[in-house]
């Protein structure tokens, strides 16, 4: 793979979004304004939003044997992703569905499906595109043993590895002592705080995340921890001390995605080799764009969308 190239241990999901005016109430039936079927999955999130950022992409995905596994190949081909990247399994294919309410905030529920059948074996089958690429992506819906797989893997060929551990479970000692790069929103860097922090008191409010809980999770193998703080921006915490990022301004119309877009932009910047500060910027713009319009997949963005914005705000 070329320079620059990551490797996505990818998911699928088929994502069915609506956006409501407020979050119904226990046993309420709303109206919604808008109901939208789409491929997603944050594993195909990062993917595409890599491959539209330019890099070139591979990695794996499951699906299962239904209906809804006819949606996976189409929308890899769409989004210029190989195909070698399907996994077929026996079972159903991973689906969502979320709710976006008037102020651009979302709540979802996710079935990982077939997402859990991919496996070490799967991973170890593809150690040698692993070890090609400048960048290993990982998320959590898939299972921890092709995460620990494909990042011990990495680390043996001099690969940088990502994580976003999303949605949130405990991050094994092994997983996490092969991170170079943890990418948590406050959600997650508080439920990380009880393992690695017990008894941290705000563990993501910025200034103590700087002084408390990114040490902490430093000390434990990975070389930047970065902290989204939607609307406030994001801080990254490295050996050499930290770097904040303030939100780029736009008008928000749906917040799904966006943690997935910045985290893809962050590691598609750095395996380009820009520095911290310049690839916090990048991810920092491409969550803002990926919050412009409705879902997720067509609203992700292009290299071209991310410098428009960083120049308006430059301006």
């Amino acid at each position: 793979m070329a320079a620059g190239s990551v490797f996505v241990l990818a998911s699928f999901v088929l994502s069915c979004s609506a956006k409501v005016q407020r979050f119904p109430r226990p046993g309420e039936s709303l109206a919604a304004d808008i109901v939208m079927i789409e491929p997603g999955g944050k594993g195909l999130n990062l993917a595409v939003a890599a491959r539209r950022l330019g890099a070139e992409v591979d990695g794996l995905l499951a699906v299962g044997d239904d209906l809804a596994s006819a949606f996976a190949a189409p929308a890899l081909a769409q989004a210029d992703l190989p195909a070698s990247m399907l996994i077929r399994v026996v079972g159903k294919t991973g689906s969502g569905v979320g709710f976006t309410d008037a102020h651009g905030e979302t709540c979802l529920a996710v079935d990982p499906g077939a997402n859990h059948a991919l496996s070490a074996d799967h991973v170890r089958e593809a150690a040698e595109r692993i070890a090609a690429a400048a960048m290993v992506m990982a998320q959590f819906e898939i299972a921890d043993g092709p995460i620990a797989e494909a990042l011990a893997l990495a680390r043996r060929a001099g690969v940088t590895t990502l994580l976003n551990p999303s949605p949130f479970r405990p991050i094994p000692d092994e997983i996490l002592a092969t991170t170079d790069i943890l990418v948590l929103n406050q959600t997650e860097a508080e439920a990380l705080a009880e393992t690695v922090l017990p008894g941290a008191i705000d563990p993501a409010e910025p200034a103590r995340f700087v002084s408390e809980l990114g040490p902490a999770v430093l000390a434990r193998g990975p070389r930047l921890v970065v902290l989204t703080l939607g609307a406030a921006g994001a801080v990254a915490l490295g050996h050499e001390g930290a770097i904040g990022q303030p939100a780029f301004p736009v008008d928000v119309v749906d917040t799904l995605g966006a943690g997935d877009a910045f985290a893809a932009a962050l590691g598609v910047a750095l395996a380009r080799g820009l520095g911290t500060a310049e690839a916090l910027r990048q991810a920092a713009a491409a969550g803002a764009v990926a919050t412009r319009r409705a879902g997720v997949f067509d609203a992700l963005g292009c290299q071209a969308d991310l410098d428009q914005l960083i120049g308006l705000a430059r301006v």
